[in-house]
């Protein structure tokens, strides 16, 4: 036979287990000062280093381009994990999935617009002689 006093012992004890130990994400999930420092590193390198090479002229135009666009990517991730906390630990991995359904998303728009971009171009009446 049950007590009066069994539900609310048990629910109780349900709730002191719910909040005792480090949190589902280790701990982890809201940052650290470390965290934080080497995120801002990393962020000030990959901005210095596409900064030095279009402010310098060392190598060609569209090289440059393409390691400026190669480093924002990395910063991007940098920001990602460091400053937003996106891992596949915090909240069960749904942060993480989130994140990669908008990428999905963002590449589908942009490969789509620049499809549509280029076609437009290419199949545009040339403008050379008409109304001047």
């Amino acid at each position: 036979m049950s007590t009066p006093h069994a539900p609310a012992h048990a629910s109780a004890h349900a709730h002191d287990q719910h909040h005792d130990g480090p949190p589902p994400d280790g701990g982890h999930g809201h940052g650290s000062a470390r965290g934080y420092v080497i995120g801002f590193l990393l962020s000030a390198v990959l901005t210095a280093i596409p900064f030095w090479l279009v402010m310098s002229g060392t190598l060609a135009t569209q090289l440059t381009a393409v390691i400026v666009v190669a480093l924002a990517f990395v910063q991007i991730i940098v920001h990602t994990v460091f400053f937003l906390h996106v891992n596949r630990q915090s909240e069960g991995g749904w942060t993480m999935l989130t994140m990669l359904f908008t990428l999905v998303i963002v590449a589908i728009v942009i490969a789509g617009s620049l499809w549509i971009m280029y076609h437009l171009n290419t199949n545009m009446m040339p403008m050379d002689g008409i109304g001047m």
